[in-house]
């Protein structure tokens, strides 16, 4: 999905950005945490990965903001803060969960997954829709126990797609969803991973139905 990491140490933000990067998401980051609060106002996300001090504003700030217009994109806190009332004060302004730093990024991932798992109401990493089986920590595929050999981008197209099973999801979002600010978006693209998904869903229970005008809708036979 599309995240946004907001954190001023240079290392520890391309560390993140790379390991999510790596199992198909989107990932933007921001330094500063006032430029941070502008990108929030007009750009969605499907997750923040918020450090707490940031330079321009704190993350304190960027969390009263959003949860003050009502937004409720699921918010992961860094934190250096290893008091019980700091993690007590971020809990109660909106985070919905939160790492002390140091951290294993492998628990950063499992974190993510399940604030993206409780988001679109899933309890657990099996994403189904009839005989497809999307694993979102395995990062594999399958339609009734036959695996689908799916690239990384692939992937994330059916993941999504699955998803919203009764929405169209129009090449616009998709385009939102795989790229982020530094990749050049490209509508082009989404069309040959659909073109690819639909070869390899062939033989299967599975398609892709075209609307036009309205997008993609991932449907049973």
């Amino acid at each position: 999905m599309r995240i946004l990491v907001v954190e001023d140490m240079p290392d520890i933000a391309k560390a993140i950005a790379q390991r999510f990067e790596k199992i198909g998401h989107a990932v933007d980051c921001e330094p500063n945490g006032r430029t941070a609060s502008e990108v929030l106002r007009v750009q969605d996300y499907d997750l923040v990965i918020l450090d707490m001090m940031l330079p321009g504003a704190d993350g304190f700030e960027i969390l009263k903001g959003l949860r003050g217009r009502k937004d409720k994109t699921p918010v992961l806190v860094l934190t250096a803060r290893s008091a019980v009332d700091d993690r007590v004060d971020v809990l109660d302004l909106g985070a919905d969960d939160y790492l002390t730093k140091p951290f294993d990024f492998r628990e950063l991932e499992a974190r993510a997954r399940a604030l993206l798992r409780r988001s679109i109401g899933m309890s657990d990493n099996a994403l189904r829709f009839g005989d497809l089986v999307i694993d979102r920590a395995g990062r594999t595929a399958s339609v009734a126990d036959t695996p689908l050999d799916l690239t990384r981008r692939e992937l994330i197209v059916l993941e999504i797609l699955a998803a919203r099973p009764k929405r169209f999801i129009s090449k616009e979002e998709l385009v939102e969803q795989l790229f982020n600010f530094d990749q050049e978006p490209s509508a082009n693209a989404v069309e040959q991973y659909v073109t690819r998904l639909r070869r390899k869903l062939t033989d299967t229970s599975i398609e892709i139905r075209t609307m036009r005008g309205l997008g993609y809708q991932l449907a049973i036979k």
